[in-house]
């Protein structure tokens, strides 16, 4: 019992870790925050289908990358929420092709432009915020992270490991190793 919760906090951390270096890329060419945001970590939004330990990885990494990128008190919060929201959406959407990408989509559509709008006092930008913050969610996670998901599905029995008794993670269930 012990070494599953050492491995899914592992798993967490990775994420997390992973989610901040990724961010922290994106970053340097001025698309991590903003209006116009196309934040590649995002595409680790995928993950909670082979791991409930995604959820909390990406809800610490946004809210680190939040902090490190320098975002409001407001993106912190509710940006790292709008994060937490899609990654719980995605794990319960995760016998689902394709749709699992479509919670922190939503979620961060709707939430990031209210937030941007409230912390850059853009009054009149809602839907202008709506459609751009929408359509870096969109390569984000429904491009980027679906690939990224075809690809991890061929060696999730190898990455996501989940107990000492040899039983892998394969997306739907677990299964014991040949």
């Amino acid at each position: 019992m012990k070494n599953k919760r050492a491995i899914y906090i592992t798993q967490a951390a990775m994420i997390a870790a992973l989610y901040v270096v990724l961010t922290l890329f994106i970053n340097t060419f001025n698309l991590a925050s903003g209006a116009i945001q196309i934040r590649i970590s995002e595409a680790l939004c995928v993950l909670p289908i082979f791991t409930p330990a995604a959820i909390p990885g990406l809800f610490i990494g946004c809210v680190i990358s939040n902090i490190l990128t320098s975002a409001t008190i407001w993106d912190i919060v509710f940006g790292s929420l709008a994060t937490l929201i899609g990654a719980f959406g995605t794990y319960w959407l995760r016998k689902t092709k394709f749709v699992f990408t479509l919670p922190p989509v939503v979620a961060n559509m709707f939430v990031v432009p209210l937030v941007l709008k409230l912390a850059l006092g853009l009054e009149d930008a809602w839907w202008f915020l709506l459609v751009t913050i929408g359509i870096g969610e969109i390569i984000s996670i429904c491009i980027l992270g679906y690939l990224l998901s075809k690809l991890l599905y061929k060696y999730c029995n190898v990455i996501f490991r989940m107990d000492e008794n040899g039983r892998f993670y394969e997306g739907k269930k677990a299964v014991k190793e040949d």
